[in-house]
């Protein structure tokens, strides 16, 4: 998360607004996450079929 923030100058919760909405929502990806030792982590999959 840190990364995507830190590339692309948006809030934190910018990011994970359109993680969950644009690639989730609209796209149908599975976006998962959770907390590691560098902090959260996401991760995007193509469900499955």
């Amino acid at each position: 998360m840190e990364e995507i923030v830190a590339a692309t100058g948006w809030q934190a919760h910018s990011v994970r607004g359109a993680m969950s909405g644009a690639l989730g929502k609209k796209l149908g990806l599975v976006v998962t996450s959770k907390k590691e030792g560098r902090g959260r982590v996401s991760r995007i999959d193509q469900p499955a079929r």
